[in-house]
Order: C-alpha cells, then sequence, then structure tokens
C-alpha cells in the first residue's frame, strides 16, 4: 500500500485541517489526486497541523544499526524531564527493559545524505511497516551534511525540508518586505508495507522498505506530478568532471578527489552552502578516481561546490554554471587547493568536519546506555556527556602534549563549559604543548583551526602568555548549532587559518591556548574537526 505527497503551497489551522484563500484541483481519479492549496502567511497563527497518532506503532528503524523497541508518549509523561524538555528519564516505563534509559529526539537525528528512508514498525499481528522515503534532497536546505530529525515518541516520523537544527540561526529562512519568494518542496514518498514474518524479524519490512527507497530514487524526479511549479525531467540537464587535490606538501602530484561531496548550489563564496537555505541544491559523491556525476538539475545558474575527506576548507569552480534543459555540461578536470601555508609541524585530528575520532566517554552511571538492535550504540548520542568533562578533569582543563599524547584517548570530543555550583558554570582553558627545534623569528607560522560544530561561544587563541589582555586571534561570537546538547557530533563548519609571528615562539617549548572563556550553560563551546600547526610560509 503505497500514498504519494506534493508539498508546495500548504499551511494548516491548529484544529480545521488544511485551510486556503483558494484551491484548486490540478487531477482527480481514481489513481491519483493532486490539489493546491493556496493562502497568504500569517506569522501569528500556529503552524501546528492536526494529528491523528496512532499508536500500534512501537519499533522504531533509522538505519541498519540504529533501530530499537520504543517507549510511549505515557512513558515519558510519567518520567523526570531533564536538563531541557526533549530529555526525559524513563522512571517508570510500560516496557520495563526501558527503566533508567534517557529519550530523547534528538537520539534519532541524521544528516540529510544519510535520510532517505526511516519510520515504524506496529505491534499488530501482522505487523505493519510506515516509512518515510526522502527520494531526492534537492529541496532541503543546508546541503548534504545537514542535520535533521527523522523519528521519535508518539510515534512520530517527520520529513523536514527546513530547520535550524544544529546549525541556529545562520540557516533561518529570513525574508526582506515584499520580497518574491517560491520553492516546491517534495514530492516525498509514505511507503507501507506488511509481512506475517516480520512479527520475529523485523529486518524484513525494513529491508523491503530500502528497496522501495531505492526504485524512488532511480525514479527521480517523477513525472506524475502535474503541477506547472514542479520541473520534470525534460526540463533538467547533467553537469559531469573530475575533481582532484593539489596540496604540495602531501604529493607533488595531484590526488583523485575520492568520496567527496560535490553539488550544486546558488552562487555564493566557497562553503556558503551550508548556510544556503531558499534554493535548490544537488550533490553527489566522487568516485575513487574523483569523477562525478550531477543528474536532474533544474534549470538556473549555479556555483559548484565540494568538501574533501582528508583536507580542509571547501572548493569551489571559478565560474558560474548556466544548466539549461536537456544540457549535458563536461567541466573537465578540476583541481582544489586546499589551504595550506606551509609545511605540517603537527596536527591533531582527522579533517573529515566532525569530532568522532576524538575521545568520547561513556554516561554517567546513573543512565542506562541507550542501546540498538544487537546492543549497537552510537557513542556520542547519549545523554549527558558534556556533564562528564567535569569528572575527568575536576580541577584542571586537558593539557596535550603533541609528543605523547594521543587525540583517540586525550582529546576530549568537546571544548565544554565546567560545572562549579547549581546551575553555575565557567569557561575552559586547554594546553597544546609542543616542542620546536628551532625558530625562525622573522617569519609566520600558521595554525589551522577547522571547528566541527560552535555554540554560543568567542574562541580566543593565545601563544605562549595565557595571561596578556588581547588574545592573538579571536573567533569572535561564533554558533548555534546546540550540537553538544542534541547528541550530534557536527554542526556547522567553520575554518580560520590564524597567522602566527615567529617572534611568538621559542626554541623548546612551546603552549597554545584555546580559551572558551563564556559560561553561561553547559551547552555552549566547540566541537573540533582539526588542528595543523604548520612551518614558516613557503
Amino acid at each position: 500500500m503505497v500514498a504519494l505527497l506534493l508539498f508546495i503551497v500548504v499551511d494548516c489551522h491548529p484544529h480545521n485541517g488544511f485551510i486556503g484563500t483558494s484551491f484548486e484541483v490540478i487531477i482527480h481519479n481514481e489513481n491519483q489526486t493532486e490539489i493546491s492549496f493556496k493562502r497568504k502567511w500569517n506569522a501569528s497563527q500556529s503552524n501546528q497541523p492536526p494529528l491523528n497518532i496512532d499508536k500500534r506503532f512501537n519499533y522504531m528503524v533509522v538505519s541498519d544499526e540504529r533501530q530499537r523497541v520504543m517507549p510511549t508518549d505515557v512513558d515519558r509523561n510519567k518520567g523526570k524531564v531533564l536538563g531541557y524538555k526533549e530529555a526525559v528519564l524513563l522512571t517508570n516505563p510500560t516496557n520495563p527493559d526501558l527503566k533508567g534509559e534517557v529519550d530523547d529526539k534528538y537520539f534519532y537525528s541524521n544528516d540529510d545524505k544519510d535520510g532517505k528512508v526511516y519510520g515504524w514498525i506496529s505491534s499488530t499481528n501482522p505487523p505493519l511497516g510506515f516509512w518515510m522515503i526522502n527520494p531526492s534532497n534537492e529541496y532541503r536546505i543546508g546541503g548534504p551534511l545537514k542535520q535533521d530529525l527523522t523519528t521519535h515518541v508518539g510515534p512520530t516520523v517527520l520529513t523536514v525540508f527546513c530547520s535550524t537544527h544544529y546549525a541556529g540561526e545562520d540557516l533561518a529562512i529570513k525574508f526582506q518586505q515584499q520580497e518574491a519568494w517560491k520553492k516546491v518542496i517534495g514530492p516525498v514518498f509514505v511507503y507501507l508495507n506488511s509481512n506475517a514474518a516480520a512479527k520475529a524479524n523485523p529486518s524484513i519490512l525494513w529491508s523491503d522498505a530500502k528497496k522501495r527507497m531505492n526504485q524512488e530514487v532511480a525514479s527521480w524526479p517523477y513525472e506524475f506530478a502535474l503541477s506547472k511549479d514542479y520541473v520534470k525531467s525534460n526540463q533538467r540537464g547533467t553537469v559531469r568532471g573530475r575533481l582532484f587535490v593539489n596540496d604540495r606538501f602531501i604529493s607533488k602530484q595531484n590526488v583523485a578527489a575520492s568520496n567527496a561531496y560535490i553539488g550544486l548550489g546558488p552562487p555564493g563564496e566557497a562553503g556558503s552552502w551550508q548556510r544556503e537555505n531558499k534554493g535548490y541544491q544537488f550533490w553527489t559523491k566522487t568516485d575513487g578516481e574523483g569523477n562525478f556525476i550531477i543528474e536532474n538539475v533544474i534549470f538556473g545558474t549555479y556555483n559548484l561546490y565540494a568538501t574533501v575527506p582528508g583536507f580542509i576548507g571547501d572548493y569551489k569552480y571559478t565560474s558560474n554554471i548556466k544548466v539549461t534543459p536537456g544540457s549535458n555540461i563536461k567541466l573537465g578536470t578540476l583541481i582544489y587547493k586546499p589551504p595550506r601555508n606551509g609545511a605540517t609541524i603537527w596536527e591533531i585530528g582527522i579533517p573529515d568536519r566532525t569530532a568522532a575520532e576524538f575521545f568520547i566517554p561513556n554516561p554517567s552511571s546513573q543512565f542506562k546506555v541507550h542501546k540498538y538492535k544487537n546492543n549497537s550504540e552510537s557513542k556520542f548520542r547519549q545523554y549527558g556527556l558534556w556533564e562528564q568533562y567535569g569528572v575527568l578533569y575536576p580541577k584542571n582543563d586537558l593539557v596535550y602534549d603533541v609528543g605523547t599524547s594521543n587525540y583517540s584517548r586525550d582529546w576530549f570530543y568537546a571544548q565544554v563549559t565546567r560545572k562549579i555550583g547549581n546551575k553555575t558554570y565557567k569557561g575552559t582553558s586547554w594546553k597544546i604543548i609542543f616542542n620546536l627545534a628551532n625558530v625562525n623569528i622573522a617569519s609566520n607560522y600558521t595554525l589551522q583551526l577547522a571547528l566541527a560544530a560552535a555554540h554560543e561561544v568567542d574562541l580566543h587563541v593565545l601563544v605562549n602568555d595565557e595571561k596578556i589582555q588581547e588574545p592573538h586571534f579571536s573567533t569572535g561570537h561564533i554558533g548555534g548549532s546546540n550540537a553538544i546538547a542534541r547528541h550530534g557530533i557536527h554542526g556547522l563548519y567553520w575554518l580560520y587559518s590564524i597567522g602566527i609571528q615567529g617572534k611568538l615562539l621559542v626554541k623548546g617549548t612551546n603552549t597554545i591556548f584555546l580559551v572558551q572563556s563564556s559560561g553561561l550553560s553547559p551547552f555552549e563551546g566547540v566541537m573540533y574537526d582539526y588542528i595543523r600547526f604548520e612551518g614558516p610560509h613557503q
């Protein structure tokens, strides 16, 4: 059983269903109904639609690894609210196996690139699967690494087209007075399946849903939608090419940009795609040789962007790309030169836009570990990990010795605040200690500082003197991702190439201080992606 939903311009009254100042029946027959509603937006009215929730669904699936029996709304209502309203300790759940767990909708977030299918399986006999399938991400905002909610207790299944989750105000859609804007969102595909054998093995329905997802992805763009605003395949084009990376300090030859995310988005600066929220974006991954094909691109003018794992920064093609209906644009060989000023003296982490490689603690013993099928767990998707920093570093902050420390063991996944009293916190100061055999005091060195996430922070960088009044570098007040509280391992990406004068360094032992001075809440802080200290400019 299948239902298809096309969203173009829709609003909901809180109690009376869909309303509009006008509507038009585009098509109506035994196989298909398409209706267009139109109304002027009124920000003072609620945007919550009326819901009739089917409580039979109790088994949630987000991915092969992330699937489990879920608590209920009743369980949450009887539980204890923790640091924020979404996080609830289950104190007396209907299913006793869940007692002591924390339930939080943010446990089930996904990068949009990984959110093509997810849903629920019912407890009925035979079991029924209810699946949300997103055959394309072209109408979503923020690119393939944007994180969004998928499912949560209710049971609720979502398809999120735009949100500020894991990003903050940087991704809030804002309009100027009288600004005109139109965007087609969807269609999305709702798939229902059933199989008696799934009572003992729910993965049967999940496997079937994944197969159906692949069919829908291959069918995109759909041909059935008749709205004049929906762009069919004959109005779209293709862009192809091959991307290489040129970093002379890694290889004298160009290196194929394998497994890079590369895509077309509205014109902007390099990296602007992750904060873009009004247009369409079209992304793919390069193969092992750096080849890429971006298909089904809506006609228009775009920039080509890319992010390459293993290298910092963002690639942007030098010229605008104009896609016309039926066009097949061949860009040939493209070269990305990532930020680099000198040879690597030392580095911490892996440049992949996440903090996943760093030390992630176990949650507090007062909470049961939140696990999935086959007892698998997402290490960073546990409640309260930020509080474990103070447990591991009760008096003194983190010190990382480049000569002896290991980032997977000795670098905490987030630089957070320290709790010093009841709802009282203070900032933290981390130290990186390293030795230099020689120093060229007349030259400039570079600290490449890549952040995987930031929330309400002004990060200061100081060199060999923690007590100076003005830091050698400050990010300024940045970030609103809330990734620390929402169990993310990344938010928006930030990169700073920080010049350090040679005269600030000494032969022998040096210290770089990373100071997060604000302490208003437990969720302020940064996640580092990668840090590299480079020698004199060459």
